[in-house]
């Protein structure tokens, strides 16, 4: 029996006491530090290390995620930090939640199992606020320490997401790009892994 894709992510994150670092996302980071905080929406939060370095920041964040374990994770680290964060168990296939924002982060929004990418985008995209911003990080390629093969389609390079997503001239690209970073595999290797980096701005109408 296939796993759906709320089982998958359950299995995963019940797999371990810790998936992620914790750590707010490298390009988020660079990409928002100095935008003046307003409402943002994370995509996909995991245990919650972006939304709670937004919300450190002063944004009011709604977080979004699948499983419940990786958000009773966040919630966790959300009350030893001292800070509100807004997470929702949500299955983003079903529609996203209603804007308007300011921000909107997808960080390595990507799936093995069943994920409607480009619609969730599309749906995100249309709640954004004029003059409020996309971010779209992704694996441009997968790593070298991957323990099996991956489907190309499922890493898309910038100038993939930008015309997957096809959001029309009410959008400005800030930026879109391929872009190395070195990284560390579960064994201690050493590697430069590639990111897809589509940043965009919403025009008036």
């Amino acid at each position: 029996m296939t796993d759906t894709p709320r089982d998958f992510w359950e299995r995963l994150y019940g797999e371990r006491e810790q998936v992620w670092s914790g750590r707010v996302n490298a390009t988020l980071a660079r990409e928002v530090d100095g935008v003046p905080p307003g409402r943002a929406l994370d995509l996909g939060c995991g245990e919650g290390g972006d939304a709670l370095w937004l919300a450190e920041r002063g944004w009011d964040v709604v977080a979004v995620d699948i499983s419940r374990i990786a958000l009773d994770r966040a919630g966790a680290e959300a009350r030893r930090r001292g800070v509100a964060v807004d997470f929702r168990r949500h299955d983003l296939a079903d529609g996203v939640p209603p804007g308007p924002f300011d921000l909107v982060s997808a960080q390595f929004f990507q799936s093995p199992v069943d994920l409607p990418r480009e619609q969730v985008l599309r749906q995100a995209a249309a709640q954004i606020a004029v003059g409020g911003l996309l971010l779209v990080v992704g694996h441009a390629a997968p790593p070298p320490w991957a323990m099996h093969q991956h489907d190309p389609a499922l890493m898309p390079s910038a100038a993939e997401v930008l015309e997957h997503l096809a959001l029309g001239e009410e959008w400005e690209v800030v930026r879109a790009g391929d872009i190395a970073r070195e990284a560390t595999g579960p064994d201690g290797q050493q590697a430069e892994l590639l990111d897809s980096v589509v940043l965009l701005r919403r025009r008036p109408a």
